[in-house]
């Protein structure tokens, strides 16, 4: 019997290994994306994760200088998968799955010591704005900064919120539970509020290269995407992220 038990072995060596596909995210999104300084935790990884190892794929996250290298290499073929928002732009190389992620409200942040007057995004024109290179936060504020001068752009969201802290810059658009929990434990973070009033509600999506073999599964990753939702495992995971990143910053690391 010692022969069969060589044989298996040997077969087992044989079999093929899972796919891998790559992933890209730029982890200055808590509870969204984050890191604890050795990986990339969140929601956003643990999602693609769940996803596309259910399709048998090993997944490899690659994190880039800044969010719009992601967005660019996606595109191109570099890698295979993103989580974004939708947009026309982005359609060109991206295909997105219709079953949302997370449903994120985008909010104005700004220094009380400096107020802003918003309610809508005319009221801007008058201030200055900061940004991360790629973001994108609807087709009528991207019209809105496309035809104005008055955003500035940096690659960390840290610097960004520095900037607003510091005055020297007006305001900030970020997702609100993503930019409350962020300015939390920011030295001088207690003066960062948002106005009540959302630039806008958008959907994040799981976004996979028109380059990529993932293309072609695109609808079995829509049907995953729904049970993730129906069983509550999006929900249970946002909170757990949230839960752990604030665990990890009262431990007294740096985000």
């Amino acid at each position: 019997m010692r022969w069969l038990a060589l044989l298996a072995l040997a077969l087992c060596g044989l079999a093929p290994a899972a796919e891998r596909v790559r992933y890209c995210d730029y982890p200055v999104y808590p509870p969204v994306s984050w890191s604890d300084g050795h990986e990339v935790r969140g929601l956003a990884p643990q999602v693609v994760k769940s996803v596309l190892g259910g399709l048998g794929y090993e997944v490899q996250v690659v994190v880039l200088g800044n969010w719009k290298r992601c967005l660019l290499d996606a595109a191109a073929g570099r890698v295979d998968v993103v989580l974004a928002y939708r947009t026309e732009q982005r359609d060109q190389g991206l295909a997105f799955a219709e079953a949302p992620v997370l449903r994120e409200e985008v909010a104005l942040f700004y220094n009380r010591r400096k107020p802003v007057r918003f309610q809508g995004l005319d009221d801007l024109a008058r201030y200055r704005g900061g940004l991360l290179f790629g973001e994108s936060y609807g087709a009528g504020f991207d019209r809105f900064v496309a035809s104005h001068d008055n955003i500035e752009y940096v690659s960390d969201s840290r610097q960004n919120f520095g900037k607003l802290i510091r005055q020297r810059i007006d305001f900030i658009p970020y997702e609100r539970r993503t930019g409350r929990l962020f300015v939390e434990r920011l030295p001088g973070g207690a003066d960062i509020v948002d106005a009540p009033r959302p630039i806008t509600v958008d959907y994040l999506r799981l976004a996979v290269s028109r380059h990529s073999p993932l293309q072609a599964r695109l609808g079995e990753i829509d049907a995953a995407l729904r049970r993730l939702q129906a069983d509550g495992s999006l929900a249970r995971w946002l909170d757990e992220s949230e839960r752990d990143y604030r665990a990890m910053l009262a431990a007294g690391a740096q985000p």
